[in-house]
């Protein structure tokens, strides 16, 4: 066989490849380096007190999620219901990050007037207006949503809006698998 007949048909299989090895996996699925991993620390504004701070530290002992959100995100909007119905189930404690949620000059009035609208669920809201603590766990856009264990490890990151079958099928079970390990 010719050369000019060879490459184009590696070039072809290559592509073959890729497209197969696409389908076999979910695109919501991105790999996180920080999975197994302790949890970047931060230490943010409290939306409801800004003199008060949030941190990761307080959160040791306990299996927690955090769930990264924004006022301008037509996403989280549609994963509110499905989110606050997971912590009200699980009555897993949430630590709701309020990212790169600028509004007016006033802090947090455009945060502050979406929880009004869509409820509260969370046991503490952080803010990270300039993204820093956002950046810190690796997150590519919001909704995001991370589930960390009682040593502080990050055991799994949703990218993208939680929906029903996810909160079924991975995250109450990942959550009641990790209560029942040594903390």
């Amino acid at each position: 066989m010719s050369k000019k007949y060879f490459i184009p048909l590696i070039a072809f299989m290559a592509l073959v490849a890729l497209m197969l090895f696409g389908l076999k996996n979910d695109p919501k699925v991105i790999p996180s380096p920080f999975i197994g991993q302790e949890a970047p620390n931060f230490s943010l504004p409290k939306l409801y007190k800004p003199e008060e701070m949030v941190t990761v530290k307080e959160m040791k002992g306990q299996v927690w999620v955090l769930n990264l959100w924004a006022s301008w995100c037509v996403s989280c909007r549609a994963e509110h219901k499905v989110l606050t119905r997971l912590i009200e189930k699980m009555q897993v404690p949430t630590i709701g990050l309020n990212y790169k949620d600028y509004g007016t000059e006033d802090y947090g009035e455009e945060a502050l007037t979406w929880l009004a609208k869509y409820g509260n669920p969370y046991q503490s809201v952080a803010v990270d207006t300039e993204g820093a603590a956002g950046l810190d766990w690796g997150v590519v856009g919001v909704p995001e949503t991370f589930v960390v264990d009682k040593k502080g490890i990050v055991r799994y990151k949703f990218t993208g809006p939680v929906y029903d079958e996810a909160v079924d099928e991975i995250l109450v079970p990942l959550i009641t698998e990790l209560r029942k390990e040594e903390g």
